[in-house]
């Protein structure tokens, strides 16, 4: 169901200024981080739960953070 929810926002989903770098850097990617983020979240293996205010993505050994009331990617990081 939350899935759901992101893939119907989907254009809605950004990051801010701060968050491309830092997203970039915890994931090891040079790409453009929204953007990876979301091909991330429309593959049919990812999760995602709810906790709070934020939806987690699981997927391919990373956890994407985005708050659920503004689509913003908070964070992203690999799995520990």
């Amino acid at each position: 169901m939350h899935k759901k929810v992101l893939l119907e926002n989907v254009d809605k989903i950004h990051t801010t200024e701060m968050g491309v770098g830092r997203i970039q850097k915890n994931l090891g990617i040079s790409e453009e981080p929204v953007g990876y983020c979301i091909s991330k979240l429309k593959q049919g293996n990812s999760v995602v739960e709810k906790e709070g205010k934020n939806y987690y993505v699981t997927v391919d050994n990373c956890i994407i953070t985005i708050n659920s009331s503004s689509f913003t990617i908070i964070t992203a990081h690999k799995k520990k």
